[in-house]
């Protein structure tokens, strides 16, 4: 409430001498009454300047690199660069401290590590670093020139005041003329109009214009009436203007109406004076609108320092929640997914909350987006390596890929088509691919394992009604096999023909092979039943019958090489035999015993000659087919 009073106390002071001033009469000592007025108005635009800063609530604490250069590129673009300079200033600090800085030190660490010393360590700035620092250098150059172009300018209105200055003593010391007060009022607004000077002349500006205005209005007693009238005019201007202070008690955004009531001042103080007998209540009645105003901006304060206090406890325990995030780690993309939801979900807690007292701000943002950005740059490493991994297998893609294009022309169907197989195995083990390219991946190896297919089905078609037909005319063969013993031709000649056309005829679909070779052994068995043959004829016969049987099968030549192979194998066998038991039969001497071993030994190597040349017949068998 003190600053208040002070304020209100300048206030009354400043109105009082403003309108002793205007009062033909007054014996003020003009000095002092010109020194209250500057003091009044370099007042008002201190306060405006604090509103203004206070205005500037933007934190740049969670601001990305990006995000700062766009900002100040529109601080540039905005063009206010005197008023703006703290906010520049904010964000170049913001710019260097949680980003270049931070960049250089993990550079020049990294230097280090490599072998190289901190004096031979360049730091090579990114584009965006060299932008930035371009558009600071150039934002501080145009503040310079906008504050040369303002010291100018002031010093152009300084030139123009004194002109006014010598002009208003031309009509103070001139004759009077019924012109004088409107021509002083011309002066006035011209005045008015002109704007600021330098601050070391402005006192002594408005001392002698204040000055020369008093003598004015004392010199020209002729024309009281006239300056009453314009009094009375200058008191209904006052009066409305005590309206609209009054009125701004109902505003209810604070800013707003602080704003208006700076302006109602400056206009108040230009409006010139009222009758002396209005002159105090006056004042004082646009005093308290203006202190009611005031008041309520001293309560908001105070009672924004209590939220402040308790927007920093709830910003602190949020500090304290990302402790959990800050080394977060995980394996699955899925996992960073979710806890980053989570993160984003406290930041906007965070954003809901609202500033905190000024003097810890900096430290309270450092502490939360440390924790921040130290969460997000170990997901970054993640998926740099996530990144690393998915491009080794986009290779291994584009191989597979490569070698199923080569082969998706092929009619070489089964080994082309367990190699494709093989790939689409290996396909499946191949793990994350980029996303941008993971479709075109999928698809060009799906297109080139489809061709193929497709190739083979289209074959295949062909194939199963030439298998089809295969078996209608084996089904014939069975059933003139099983004819064949109530006919006259019933020979093993007939039905060994009829057998090597059923072999020659060639496959038939995989779902009727068992089916049809069942009902071709029946057939033959029967036959084979049916035949009037002996034991060696017979066996030579179902040998035969067999190898007919086996020449059907596509690997009949490996078939017949090991029965060739086994045939021999017991020959050799046979004949081993034989010459050791011939070598044994002449160690036995002439007895009974002896005699009936000798038989025994005839008989066993007369049976192997009998196998044997059943095996060579085999043999010879073998070699027909």
């Amino acid at each position: 409430m003190e600053n208040d009073k002070e304020i209100s106390e300048e206030n009354k002071v400043t109105q009082e001498q403003v309108e002793n001033t205007d009062a033909g009469n007054q014996h003020e000592p003009k000095n002092e009454s010109s020194q209250r007025v500057e003091e009044h108005h370099d007042e008002e635009h201190h306060d405006q300047e604090e509103h203004h800063e206070e205005e500037h609530h933007v934190d740049y604490g969670n601001f990305s690199k990006k995000q700062l250069l766009s900002a100040l590129k529109e601080l540039l673009e905005k063009g206010k660069y005197i008023q703006d300079d703290h906010v520049a200033n904010d964000i170049k600090t913001h710019y260097e401290e949680d980003h270049f800085n931070k960049e250089k030190e993990e550079a020049l660490k990294s230097f280090v590590q490599e072998g190289g010393t901190e004096d031979d360590f360049f730091y090579k700035q990114s584009e965006d670093d060299k932008m930035f620092f371009a558009l600071y250098g150039e934002y501080k150059n145009r503040r310079s020139s906008q504050i040369k172009e303002l010291e100018e300018t002031k010093e152009k209105n300084l030139f123009a005041k004194n002109q006014i200055l010598e002009r208003l003593r031309e009509l103070v010391d001139g004759e009077e003329t019924t012109h004088s007060i409107s021509t002083i009022k011309e002066i006035q607004q011209e005045w008015k109009d002109i704007g600021p000077v330098p601050g070391a002349q402005n006192k002594n500006l408005w001392a002698s214009y204040n000055a020369l205005m008093d003598r004015f209005y004392d010199n020209r007693s002729i024309y009281f009436e006239l300056k009453e009238l314009d009094r009375k005019k200058n008191l209904e201007g006052k009066l409305e203007l005590c309206e609209k202070a009054e009125a701004l008690d109902k505003e209810e955004d604070l800013r707003t109406a602080i704003r208006a009531l700076n302006e109602l001042h400056e206009e108040f103080k230009h409006i010139g004076p009222v009758p002396r007998e209005e002159q105090e209540a006056v004042w004082q009645r646009f005093k308290a609108a203006s202190d009611a105003i005031y008041a309520k901006r001293k309560a908001y304060y105070e009672s924004q320092k209590e939220v402040f206090k308790e927007n920093q406890t709830k910003k602190e325990a949020l500090i304290q929640k990302l402790d959990d995030f800050k080394d977060f780690k995980a394996n699955r993309i899925k996992e960073w997914n979710s806890k980053t939801k989570e993160i984003l979900a406290i930041q906007k807690e965070w954003e809901a909350i609202g500033p905190v007292p000024r003097e810890c701000g900096r430290e309270i943002n450092r502490g939360f987006w440390g924790a921040f950005k130290q969460f997000f740059h170990n997901k970054n490493l993640f998926f740099k390596e996530l990144d690393e991994i998915r491009r080794i297998n986009k290779e291994k893609a584009e191989e597979l890929i490569k070698v199923a294009e080569e082969l998706k022309d092929s009619t070489d169907w089964q080994n082309t088509s367990n190699a494709l197989i093989k790939l689409q195995q290996d396909w499946k083990k191949l793990g994350p691919t980029p996303e941008k390219v993971r479709d075109d991946l999928y698809k060009r190896f799906k297109t080139a394992c489809d061709t193929f297919f497709d190739n083979r089905r289209e074959a295949n078609k062909e194939i199963n009604k030439e298998f089809d037909k295969n078996l209608e005319l084996k089904e014939e063969v069975c059933e003139k096999i099983k004819a064949l013993p109530e006919g006259e031709e019933f020979t093993v000649e007939n039905l060994e023909k009829l057998v090597a056309e059923y072999n020659s005829i060639g496959f038939v679909p995989r779902k009727n092979i068992k089916e049809i070779a069942g009902k071709f052994n029946q057939a033959v068995e029967a036959c084979v039943e049916k035949l009037d043959t002996d034991g060696e004829n017979r066996e030579e016969f179902l040998f035969r019958l067999n190898l007919n049987k086996i020449q059907g099968d596509p690997n009949s030549d490996r078939v017949f090489n090991k029965k060739e192979h086994g045939i021999r194998k017991q020959i050799a066998d046979l004949e081993n035999n034989i010459t050791l038991w011939k070598n044994n039969l002449e160690f036995f001497a002439s007895s009974k015993t002896a005699d009936k071993l000798k038989n025994q030994f005839d008989e066993k190597i007369e049976k192997a000659e009998e196998e044997i040349d059943k095996l060579k017949k085999k043999l010879s068998i073998l070699r027909e087919f």
